[in-house]
């Protein structure tokens, strides 16, 4: 055993990254991490119904107008999902078509409560991983912030999933309407242009979500390499989840429950992954606070007062013979 901790002591000191990725994963452990990110992940997941509610509302008024449209998704409906399944769906799109007005607020409302959940559970894990104290705040402020907050981290993140889309599922009808579509350089060109922009996207996103989300502001500077990690660390998690869901949606039991399950997986992951590049960005030397050395305690002066034992009936008595022989002794010596 000790032989091996002083081999990962001799790698630390060579190896300076690693020092510090072991530094940032204790720091990510130690600040519950892995319970904050369970806590993010179940309002993710929570605060999709609301929006699926939403969407259901948005998809009736667009419907409702258009007969031709709404029989066409029927149809699709009935040839692509599940036997047991056609009905309960048939029945949901006439819903949203009917009742769209009720499903909408009700779908707004539930997704303003899911999200202020949300992201006040997000603070509260970037201020953990930065090491920050919780600091009780006004409950109409903190809720005022995090609706801000709420909202432009949607609108930068539909910006950064619209580039990504661009530059996967669109590329080709964009080329072909500006008349490249026969050219290969071109793909490859839209490609690299869109994959840089969401880069730049996901940075300018993940620069504001770990310096400026958590309770207790910090700089910008702080957080630059941390954000560029996070950025490319989230396009390969897309990919990643992209592959993920065109595997396990394969079959009907893959269409009824795939989504899901990848929607919890992908949360999961991208949650613990944001965790630690703020734990990681926080357990920089140059972002360590060194703490104060705490001023030792008042001297404390107790006097000691010690009581001599009283002597024993058999050493009293002890001590009375000792006295009498010994005056004895000395008695004739005082008459001579």
């Amino acid at each position: 055993m000790t032989e091996t901790e002083s081999k990962i002591a001799r790698l630390r000191r060579r190896r300076p990254g690693i020092d510090h990725l072991i530094r940032a994963f204790d720091a990510f452990t130690e600040r519950y991490g892995n319970h904050f990110a369970a806590s993010i992940t179940y309002f993710s997941v929570l605060s999709l119904f609301p929006l699926l509610l939403i969407g259901f509302a948005v998809l009736g008024f667009v419907l409702a107008g258009q007969p031709e449209t709404l029989e066409s998704l029927r149809n699709s409906i009935t040839s692509a999902a599940p036997g047991n399944l056609r009905d309960l769906l048939n029945d949901l799109v006439n819903t949203a078509v009917e009742e769209r007005g009720k499903v909408g607020v009700i779908g707004l409302i539930a997704a303003l409560y899911t999200g202020l959940g949300w992201m006040s559970n997000l603070r509260d894990a970037l201020t953990a991983q930065w090491g920050q104290k919780f600091e009780q705040q006004p409950f109409l402020r903190g809720l005022a912030v995090d609706l801000l907050a709420l909202l432009g981290l949607g609108a930068a993140l539909a910006v950064s999933f619209g580039l990504s889309t661009v530059g996967t599922g669109a590329a080709d009808a964009l080329l072909d309407l500006v008349g490249l579509g026969g050219y290969g350089w071109a793909k490859v060109l839209l490609f690299l242009i869109t994959t840089a922009l969401s880069l730049g996207a996901n940075w300018l996103v993940f620069l504001w979500v770990i310096a400026r989300l958590p309770r207790t502001p910090v700089s910008v500077r702080s957080a630059v390499r941390g954000a560029l990690a996070a950025a490319v660390g989230f396009e390969l998690l897309k990919v990643v989840g992209t592959l993920y869901l065109n595997t396990v949606l394969g079959g009907p039991l893959g269409a009824l429950v795939g989504p899901i399950a990848g929607l919890l997986v992908f949360a999961n992951l991208v949650s613990r992954f944001l965790l630690f590049i703020t734990a990681w960005t926080a357990t920089a030397k140059e972002n360590v606070i060194a703490e104060p050395i705490a001023a030792p305690p008042p001297a404390v002066i107790r006097p000691t007062v010690e009581v001599s034992r009283t002597p024993r009936l058999k050493e009293a008595a002890a001590l009375v013979g000792a006295g009498a022989a010994l005056a004895l002794t000395l008695r004739p010596r005082r008459r001579r």
